[in-house]
């Protein structure tokens, strides 16, 4: 379907005649890379039927920053999706301008298309700009950049935000002062390891995502960093601490709006990512974030 809409489009510059040209190669012995022109804006451009894979499902929370642990070519701008390389389909006639003295059959005519996003215009949705033609002695070599498809891997996993245990339980009452204990139940999707990879171009990427930590904000204008899943609370605990996730209130929670702390829980993931095979590698993070409102009370003391 891509296709053939770029078919339509470069077909019907051809028939106005405002096909943009580019200027004569030099050397036609060198076999051109599509990561050039416009495409240097992405340094990665892929043909047609190769391209970004839909995000995943399920996901909240957003994606920061990403780091390489070797290589030093440069990444994608964030959001930005491949270049598409189209052979036109017919080729334009031979009297057309677009071969730019070049001799039709040596050769062809190629479309160039990117997203608008990577010509600065901060354009969202995979939107394309204008189509760039241009000839080339022979199908250009398709780049890709391992941290684009690091990305692609990524947005295929379903990764969650804590799935929230914690005491007192929510519907029950704790008391203040008594020790509160807060945990995740690890799963592929809310703890980790989740994996996924993604290909194109001949590059297998595998990504693997774990949670690095959890930063509880506990309602109360305190928050608790937890390196760790915490530790399930069982009642033979009694009135024990937490041995690694754990908090004390010092005011209940009928000073806040609702008579509740409003307890949020956000994970931080760690994604690691290499090339199949060897080579590159590098890191990336995301977040996601779960919630849950508890109850405390405090003691009354009679005289």
């Amino acid at each position: 379907m891509l296709r053939q809409a770029l078919t339509a489009v470069t077909s019907a510059i051809v028939l106005t005649g405002t096909l943009q040209t580019s200027p004569a190669t030099a050397d036609p012995d060198p076999k051109p890379t599509a990561g050039v022109g416009a495409c240097a804006l992405l340094d990665m451009c892929i043909n047609a039927g190769v391209g970004a894979s839909p995000g995943g499902s399920g996901k909240s929370g957003g994606h920061t920053g990403g780091s390489r642990k070797s290589g030093g070519k440069k990444g994608a701008p964030a959001g930005a999706g491949p270049c598409i390389v189209v052979k036109m389909d017919p080729q334009p006639p031979a009297s057309s301008s677009v071969w730019d003295g070049h001799a039709p059959g040596k050769g062809a005519i190629y479309t160039r298309m990117c997203p608008v996003a990577a010509a600065g215009a901060g354009a969202a949705g995979g939107l394309l700009g204008a189509p760039q033609t241009f000839w080339a002695p022979a199908a250009p070599v398709a780049t890709v950049d391992p941290a684009q498809l690091a990305q692609e891997a990524l947005d295929k996993m379903t990764l969650r935000g804590p799935d929230i245990g914690i005491t007192p339980k929510p519907g029950g009452k704790g008391v203040v002062g008594m020790p509160v204990w807060m945990w995740t139940t690890k799963s592929a999707e809310t703890y980790g390891p989740n994996r996924a990879s993604a290909s194109a171009g001949g590059i297998t990427v595998t990504a693997t995502a774990r949670v690095k930590r959890i930063v509880w904000s506990m309602g109360d204008g305190t928050s608790v960093t937890c390196t760790t899943a915490g530790t399930p609370y069982k009642r033979s605990y009694g009135k024990k601490d937490s041995p690694d996730c754990g908090h004390h209130y010092s005011t209940p929670s009928s000073l806040e709006p609702g008579g509740r702390f409003h307890v949020t829980a956000t994970s931080t993931w760690q994604v690691d990512w290499e090339v199949d095979g060897g080579g590159e590698s590098g890191e990336l993070s995301a977040t996601r974030a779960s919630d849950v409102d508890i109850t405390v009370a405090e003691v009354q003391i009679l005289n």
